[in-house]
């Protein structure tokens, strides 16, 4: 998201950052905010950026378990409800990669095998998930990089879990 202090990024061996608006595409971020507009509903919310991408926020809905409060303002959404939310913009966009930041931030129980599916979906099409985290993820066989100073944790070998 930033120029590299060194170095190059490559996509496909190309430089990464030679087109920038290409390299945009490419890339679906999520932060701490949900970026949703609290007077609009989830169904409206969700339906610009899946008509920029060519998406079926339907599909989205249903996938992260939000069918059912489609019509409700996004102010009326639990923190959870708003964290799905904002992962169906992820998936929305049909980038191949999303850099999440606490993707798992406010989902209980059930919502985290919402995400562990729509992971699995995401890179057994060929997609990059790339996440920090301070809890584990449900990203089976993911590499770990421990940032320098930052104190990590190994999971047990084979528990399907990842720190990244």
């Amino acid at each position: 998201m930033r120029k590299p202090e060194g170095g190059h990024v490559l996509w496909a061996g190309t430089d990464a950052l030679a087109d920038r608006t290409a390299h945009a595409g490419r890339v679906a971020y999520l932060g701490h905010q949900d970026a949703l507009k609290p007077g609009l509903t989830l169904r409206e919310n969700l339906g610009l950026p899946a008509r920029a991408a060519g998406s079926n926020p339907e599909q989205a809905m249903k996938a992260l378990d939000l069918l059912p409060l489609a019509d409700l303002p996004a102010r009326m959404l639990s923190a959870g409800q708003k964290r799905r939310a904002a992962l169906a913009r992820v998936m929305l966009a049909r980038a191949p990669l999303w850099l999440l930041d606490e993707p798992s931030l406010g989902l209980d129980t059930r919502s985290i095998g919402l995400l562990e599916a729509l992971f699995h979906t995401h890179r057994e099409a060929g997609g990059i998930v790339i996440a920090t985290t301070h809890v584990p993820l449900p990203l089976p066989d993911a590499r770990t990089l421990a940032l320098p100073g930052a104190a990590t944790e190994t999971p047990v070998e084979g528990d399907g879990e990842a720190w990244a």
